[in-house]
């Protein structure tokens, strides 16, 4: 039986698979290409993106996560804001625990990359790849769920598609 160590690991996570809080999302296919777009409307909405990186109970052995990528395009007008970028570990009841026990949250330190360290650079018109690294990448213990929120405020016109996303680790088994 052999070992793996692979640092080039990645999952994709369709746009269909990705929560969004507000407005009217349409599931499209143009030239071959997949795509929820939202109706343009002035006002904020909230993307909630789940990591679904295999995990392990064993130190060392899973998902090392790294960092996520979201894949977007603004068109037609910038939106109002894209202040808001967070990643939450989502700690669950560990099954011999008693009933009752509850779930926990906690925020997780995370910088994006240079061309989206800024609400402006978010919020603007292009076609976007928003590299979102975990400050302190770790391994996803068996307990442990990631979700990744954004939080974006369209203006009246403001056109936005949402691709999908990709979590990016190292895998060791």
């Amino acid at each position: 039986m052999g070992f793996v160590n692979d640092t080039h690991m990645s999952q994709f996570i369709p746009a269909s698979a990705i929560a969004r809080s507000a407005g009217t999302w349409t599931p499209t296919i143009a030239s071959n290409l997949t795509s929820d777009v939202r109706t343009a409307n002035d006002s904020s909405f909230t993307l909630l993106i789940p990591v679904p990186v295999p995990s392990n109970a064993s130190t060392l052995k899973g998902a090392y996560l790294k960092s996520i990528d979201v894949f977007y395009k603004i068109a037609t007008a910038d939106a109002d804001d894209f202040a808001s970028v967070a990643l939450d570990k989502i700690t669950l009841p560990v099954p011999a625990a008693a009933t009752g026990s509850a779930f926990t949250g906690a925020s997780v330190a995370i910088t994006q990359d240079a061309y989206h360290d800024s609400a402006a650079e978010r919020k603007a018109i292009g076609n976007h790849t928003m590299t979102v690294s975990l400050s302190a990448p770790t391994w996803v213990d068996d307990n442990d769920a990631y979700m990744l929120s954004c939080v974006v405020d369209a203006a009246a016109t403001t056109a936005f598609s949402l691709y999908g996303a990709r979590a990016n680790y190292t895998l060791r088994v």
